[in-house]
């Protein structure tokens, strides 16, 4: 049985009330085994909660509900916290590989320029109120949508569904403009 079959092998209302009665228990074990790290290795309340759930899911299709599962919980949430403590304590960082600053690289910038100009280009060949838009859009300014609905006199509720319409026609152009890649290799 996988975690696909189990809607089938367990019928949706009792699943729905395990998770709705066990919901509060598994968020306050997993914050509160999260804020008990004395080690200083972290752990994620939400990823001990996730492990819970699968967990659960694993039970359930093997050996069917704990006889106690607020016990099962609580020793379950423990020792997830435990392995995952267990893990980070054992994760150390690479010393000789550091992240490389790619902010001042020429290359980097020379691309984003083009990128750039390549994406004005299309949005001014852009029909009707799209071309308006989406320059406001992308002005450096960072406008909200209330500043860009006034100065270009529509309602601000507006503004979604058009900037959708006119993103879908622009993607549309761009990827008609694309060059297909070239056949390698010898042609017959």
């Amino acid at each position: 049985m996988t975690p696909f079959d189990l809607p089938r092998a367990f019928p949706a209302p009792g699943a729905a009330t395990v998770v709705r009665t066990l919901r509060p228990l598994v968020q306050a074990e997993a914050r509160a085994e999260a804020a008990a790290s004395a080690t200083g290795a972290a752990v994620d309340p939400a990823d001990l909660e996730q492990a819970l759930w699968l967990r659960l899911l694993e039970r359930l299709m093997d050996q069917g509900m704990p006889a106690d599962p607020a016990r099962w919980v609580r020793d379950t949430v423990r020792a997830e916290a435990r392995r995952a403590r267990r893990t980070a304590r054992r994760e150390r960082p690479y010393r000789d590989e550091r992240a490389a600053d790619l902010s001042g690289c020429p290359e980097r910038a020379a691309l984003g320029a083009d990128q750039r100009r390549v994406l004005h280009a299309a949005v001014d060949r852009l029909p009707g109120p799209c071309a308006r838009l989406l320059r406001a859009l992308l002005s450096p300014v960072d406008p909200t949508y209330r500043e860009i609905a006034g100065e270009l006199g529509m309602s601000q509720g507006s503004l979604g569904p058009i900037r959708s319409r006119c993103l879908g026609c622009l993607r549309r152009m761009l990827a008609a403009e694309v060059v297909a890649p070239e056949l390698r290799g010898k042609e017959r």
